[in-house]
């Protein structure tokens, strides 16, 4: 593992400086606590990266930078007396420790607050004492206080910290709905005044206790009037469904209709809430197959790469079979792109292109760096013979390259062996070798440049991957955004692309927990900035049924049962709208009220190629405002797992292997 000491330089560099933290003393504290002391053994290789991570009790130890950014509003001077409340681990409090002159943190779960007392200690930090019980109440003993720090989230600023603020000092906490805050800053200008500066959103636990979340001395009025709604006010699901668009079945022709009011746009992007579920597959068939036909449509970019995309693209124009060493899509996970759904529609975009001049026939390629799935396999296969250990380890981490993960164990991340860590160079190499083998099956002078822009892309991005976090989801969502703009203009001003791609790839995450905390991009972002209104950008979403997913990275494919969404998500909403298929139309100026109530946000589910029910809440939801997200929402209240292409049937013309053979 690299020096912590170096690690702690980089984040005060890269994630502290190049946002903007700039109170010296801010700074030197961070740079000078060994954050890895503060969290669990099996977590303190990631100690250093720019995320939270778990602590125990189903709480969470900060991000570095919403550390810092608290305790740089607090305005905390040398030698100030401080409260923090909801210290977890004891982190903050130590940071904030290496400032001021005493500092008072309150957990409230005893167990946590035994372990930072022990830190505090074993690190000789005297002058912060951890307290077991509700920081809601504050320490009036104690107070006045320069500064409040509160590491937990609830529905309103607690009055009692507010009242134990000294004239002039501040308190910094989050308040809002449970999914999302905002973190606040209030000072206190006299004995009955106070002022607040809103910091941004952010997410933390729930504050509990007599003054935390729905807690507090409420007067009786002000309780009725906060529950009062006029009689005549509707659901939010019941808005859904006034608003909703019902749609026919899929197979039925008129289903692609409702989307034609998207084909005056230069790019249609059509997600998917998962990547195993049959109507998902089935529905984009239908709208690309419509959109291609009668609008022009000439690209249709998938999140698969190259070299695969690229044997499908010369069937469907009709240009000589060319053998290659391994068949496209066989590699984990092999259903996303070798189903009967594609196989269907790379035989309807053939069909369409038989008579069509060249410039008018309409291409199937591959978004994606290569190759995720082939790049993992290299790693495993080097580490497998030579550190089975590593490989175990490498097994876990590849089941996380998700961006909407809440909690890291869950995809059992752990510590770096010295044998992973010296793999590096090895294992990089065998991606490097796996990319130039398919690259040199490949030809034509618009395939090679492009696979000259991927190999400059891939190397960077197999290091990013090969120890994880959000760069390697920037990298890669960014190179697909570029791919995408250069097979526009590759086209022609008049081309126009469908985008097929997972929700959290095209709704834009600035709307998402992915931009909003953790400072993540996406395709739809990118296409949004890029664009603006020539971009459609739909999501796809399901409330219950089976779906095809894997248990672990390179795990057996299995059907399994989707549980129903739940009570405080959008698909639990879409779901009481009681409408079985629907569209919802999401564009500003379109149902402003419907937009509204929506934009309170909610969980949303994301499943992957994995999927585990059991720990669902925290490794497939996460936080987002759909009407700024997504243009439009497709709904199919329950859906069925997308079915895996068998050996295929002979065609005439069409070699077996091509281009799903075995």
């Amino acid at each position: 593992m690299t020096d912590p000491s170096e690690l702690r330089h980089e984040m005060v560099e890269r994630q502290l400086k190049a946002r903007g933290i700039g109170d010296p003393h801010v700074l030197a504290a961070m740079g000078e606590v060994p954050r890895e002391r503060f969290v669990p053994e099996p977590m303190r290789e990631f100690a250093y990266e720019d995320g939270p991570l778990p602590i125990g009790e189903a709480q969470t130890i900060s991000q570095p930078y919403i550390v810092a950014l608290m305790i740089e509003a607090a305005g905390i001077e040398p030698g100030a007396c401080v409260l923090e409340v909801g210290a977890g681990s004891g982190y903050a409090a130590a940071v904030i420790g290496r400032i001021a002159g005493r500092v008072f943190a309150i957990e409230r779960h005893p167990a946590l607050a035994a372990e930072a007392a022990r830190r505090m200690a074993d690190l000789g930090y005297g002058n912060v004492t951890v307290i077991a019980g509700d920081g809601s109440v504050g320490l009036p003993a104690e107070a006045p206080f320069d500064a409040i720090v509160v590491a937990a989230g609830g529905d309103k600023v607690p009055e009692p910290l507010k009242r134990q603020l000294a004239i002039g000092a501040r308190l910094v906490v989050p308040v809002g709905g449970e999914a999302l805050q905002s973190l606040l800053c209030v000072t206190r200008t006299g004995e009955e005044e106070w002022s607040e500066a809103d910091l941004g959103a952010v997410r933390f636990v729930p504050l509990i206790g007599a003054f935390g979340r729905n807690g507090g001395r409420w007067e009786d009025g002000e309780r009725a009037a906060s529950n009062h709604r006029p009689a005549r006010e509707l659901t939010l699901a019941e808005c859904i469904a006034e608003a909703a668009e019902p749609l026919p079945e899929i197979d039925d022709p008129a289903f692609a209709d409702p989307f034609e009011r998207f084909a005056d746009r230069r790019i249609v992007l059509l997600g998917e809430a998962s990547h195993g579920t049959h109507e998902f597959y089935q529905a984009r068939a239908a709208i690309t197959r419509r959109l291609v036909e009668r609008h022009g449509f000439t690209i249709v970019a998938v999140e698969a790469d190259w070299p695969d995309a690229m044997a499908i693209d010369r069937y469907i124009r009709q240009e000589p079979f060319r053998p290659t060493r391994h068949p496209p899509f066989e590699r984990f996970p092999t259903w996303m792109w070798r189903n009967t759904e594609i196989d269907r529609l790379i035989h309807a975009l053939r069909a369409i292109n038989e008579g069509r001049e060249p410039e008018r026939m309409v291409g199937f390629h591959g978004l994606d760096i290569y190759n995720m799935a082939g790049s993992i396999e290299a790693v495993l296969a080097y580490l497998d013979e030579h550190d089975a250990e590593a490989a175990r380890v490498a097994r876990a981490r590849y089941g996380c390259l998700t961006p909407w993960q809440a909690d890291p164990a869950t995809y059992g991340r752990a510590a770096l062996t010295r044998g992973y860590a010296e793999c590096e160079e090895a294992a990089v190499a065998e991606c490097r070798e796996l990319l130039d083998r398919a690259l040199r099956e490949d030809g034509g002078m618009f395939g090679a440049a492009m696979n000259a822009r991927l190999i400059a892309s891939a190397e960077k991005y197999y290091r990013v991957m090969y120890y994880g976090g959000a760069e390697s989801w920037n990298l890669r969502d960014s190179h697909m955004a570029e791919t995408l703009e250069h097979l526009l203009e590759h086209g022609g001003p008049e081309a126009k692309a469908l985008v097929w791609a997972h929700n959290s790839h095209i709704g834009d995450a600035r709307a998402t927990e992915m931009g909003q905390v953790r400072g993540e991009h996406n395709i739809g972002q990118l296409v949004r900035e890029r664009w603006g209104e020539q971009a459609a950008l739909i999501g796809f979403g399901t409330h219950t049924g089976t779906v095809t997913a894997a248990d672990d990275w390179d795990s057996p494919r299995k059907v399994k049962r989707v549980l129903p969404g739940r009570a405080d998500s959008y698909e639990r909403q879409c779901h009481d709208s009681g409408v079985a298929r629907f569209l919802l139309d999401l564009t500003p100026g379109r149902h402003e009220a419907l937009r509204r109530r929506l934009a309170e946000p909610r969980l949303e589910r994301f499943i992957g190629v994995i999927y585990r029910p059991e720990t669902e809440r925290w490794s497939h939801y996460s936080t987002c405002v759909l009407p700024e997200q997504f243009d439009a929402f497709v709904w199919f209240d329950e859906t069925r797992a997308l079915e895996p292409l068998g050996p295929p049937e002979p065609r005439s013309g069409l070699p077996e292997t091509y281009p799903f053979g075995l």
